[in-house]
């Protein structure tokens, strides 16, 4: 509930701060006093769009704060839930939501001190307070609005979240069906193009790093020739070629007789006995060194055949390169991710006969469970209908004829419904198939027309105020706000109304502005705006009243000004008899106080 509003430089309020109560919050005062400002503001820090107009002439910004106890909220949980995720202190047991508006343009949102979105402020302000009336805030208008509260009057809440979750499901279904459906060429340009690139690489039957060794060996058959002159060479040079008849000596022949020699120096001295070691050496590794070149050279032999067919899977390789990747590894990569889109694929078009299948079998039963919704609201309706008629008439606003219509509209694709005993495909979102219209003809003789055409302000809070008082129960916004609510309201039907406020705040806090004594006197507190003279400016004062202020307050709304003896005689008395019938009104502030509160 609102526990607390304060305003400063907003339109002629210099600066006020307005505790109100539990019950009905009653707000009077003369035309022009400001009492609709008050409203205004109201909206403003709810989130409504404001103009820089109502920054007080001479000030740069214009402030509304609203101090909220969220422990009276029925749906304090998805309201938390929204705090929390917008990281704006859910766990308070207060809310506090702000409002600036600068002169130049500039309007700044805050909740709980953290600012935020006017997008935010607004959906959280819609689930705190609901203004009916002059302004435009008129939550009963809107088809939205309409449909929830028909399905809290009809106990089917429950019944449409489920629908919804079932909808989305099946929407999820019917996307992924289309998409195969739909793709259907694209799918086997797909698939062909798939299926002869995995197969071109399978058929290759790549080995990881074969590339190296097939270049190698193309190398050594290549130049096999010339390997086999160049290391008969190389052995001729360390044994010499005694076939041709050269007596030169080789490179072993010379070594040998550098060991003859070494050896017998080391004979006699000993200190060159390393020197000729080494010479043993170098002779005993030259001489496998020659042995080893006649084995290459005899090893080494031209292989065209051979050669050939290297040159082709070289070729194959790059080949598959320049597509694939830039190394055998890559290739083998891409035919694995190339594989396995193919099983999806192919695996999809295999499937979509069981996908439609189960498409099919949720589509019945979102429209069982959619017919279920349609005829509990349209049972609900004709049982509201009937008490939105009986409610206006205990208003005396005549003998009206109320109507909530129920349609649907037919669609190719939309969920089969049995409204009539006929199956149809109807349209729906996730609040069902229904689109509704709230319809009244306000007196005997005139035709239907949907809640949002009646011309009358004051007629239409009057109305809201028929619904609220029957869908009260229904209704989770905690504070209700009725402007002006007595236009064209006489003393008798004033009573009426007062009655009717007073039984809807045994359930909600209501803030009522009017001009009406009989309806002043069911408040549980009273607040006067009048206008007074400061620093030579006009401003709007908020005056809570006690016992003997209301007394006097409902004196001067009966008989004026001065107040005569009579008129504060009949407005005792229409106290006394409000008070008497009223109501006890619920504590549902329990130990939160305004003073409570860290700003």
């Amino acid at each position: 509930m609102l526990l607390e509003l304060t305003i400063s430089d907003f339109a002629i309020i210099d600066q006020t701060s307005i505790h109100f109560e539990d019950g009905l919050n009653v707000l009077s005062g003369e035309t022009g006093a400001g009492k609709s400002i008050l409203i205004d503001a109201l909206g403003a820090v709810l989130g409504t769009r404001v103009s820089t107009d109502v920054v007080r002439s001479g000030a740069r910004v214009a402030r509304v704060e609203a101090l909220f106890a969220l422990d009276d909220v029925v749906a304090e949980q998805e309201l938390r839930a929204m705090l929390e995720e917008a990281g704006l202190g859910a766990e308070e047991p207060l809310l506090i939501l702000g409002r600036e508006i600068h002169a130049g343009g500039r309007s700044v949102a805050r909740v709980n001190g953290h600012p935020t979105t006017v997008g935010t402020l607004s959906a959280i302000g819609e689930r705190l307070v609901d203004i009916h009336g002059q302004s435009e805030h008129l939550s009963l208008l809107r088809p939205a609005a309409q449909l929830e509260l028909l399905d809290r009057f009809a106990g089917t809440i429950q019944l449409r979240v489920e629908f919804g979750h079932r909808l989305r499901a099946w929407r999820q279904l019917v996307a992924r069906i289309q998409t195969i459906a739909h793709g259907a060429r694209e799918r086997a340009q797909r698939v062909d193009l798939l299926a002869f690139q995995v197969d071109e690489i399978e058929r290759a039957a790549l080995v990881a790093g074969e590339l190296a060794a097939l270049e190698q060996e193309r190398q050594v058959l290549a130049n096999a020739e010339r390997l086999r002159i160049d290391a008969a060479n190389a052995a001729i040079a360390l044994v010499g070629d005694d076939v041709v008849g050269d007596t030169t000596p080789g490179v072993l022949g010379q070594l040998r007789t550098v060991d003859k020699l070494l050896t017998g120096i080391a004979q006699i001295d000993q200190g060159a006995a390393p020197v000729a070691e080494r010479a043993a050496e170098a002779l005993v590794v030259l001489e496998d060194l020659a042995g080893d070149l006649r084995a290459y050279g005899e090893r080494v032999e031209g292989d065209p055949q051979r050669l050939e067919v290297i040159q082709e899977r070289i070729e194959l390789i790059r080949s598959l390169s320049r597509k694939y990747g830039g190394s055998i590894e890559e290739i083998l990569a891409f035919g694995q991710a190339a594989a396995d889109e193919l099983h999806t694929l192919t695996s999809e078009e295999s499937d979509v006969g069981e996908l439609q299948a189960r498409a099919d079998e949720q589509a019945s039963e979102l429209g069982a469970m959619a017919t279920r919704l349609s005829l509990a609201r349209r049972r609900a309706a004709e049982r509201l209908s009937g008490e939105m008629e009986a409610s206006i008439a205990a208003l005396n606003m005549g003998r009206a004829q109320v109507r909530i219509e129920l349609t649907q509209h037919r669609v190719e694709g939309g969920v089969p419904a049995n409204l009539d005993g006929d199956v149809h495909h109807v349209a729906c979102d996730e609040s069902g198939i229904d689109q509704i219209a709230f319809l009244l003809a306000p007196n005997v003789g005139e035709s239907l027309k949907p809640l949002g055409r009646i011309a009358s302000g004051g007629e239409t809070a009057r109305l809201m105020l028929a619904l609220k008082s029957i869908l009260s129960e229904a209704d989770s916004t905690p504070t209700l706000v009725f402007d002006e609510i007595d236009v064209g309201v006489g003393g008798r039907s004033g009573h009426v109304v007062g009655e009717k406020l007073s039984e809807l705040a045994t359930r909600h806090q209501v803030l009522a502005i009017t001009h009406l004594a009989q309806i002043a006197a069911f408040g549980d507190a009273h607040f006067r705006i009048a206008k007074a003279e400061a620093d030579g400016r006009v401003v709007s004062q908020v005056h809570p009243l006690g016992d003997d202020d209301r007394i006097e307050e409902l004196a001067a709304m009966l008989g004026g000004t001065p107040i005569t003896a009579a008129a504060r005689a009949n407005g005792e008395e229409l106290w006394r008899r409000a008070k008497n019938r009223g109501a006890p009104k619920p504590n549902t502030r329990q130990h939160l106080e305004p003073s409570a509160v860290s700003r």
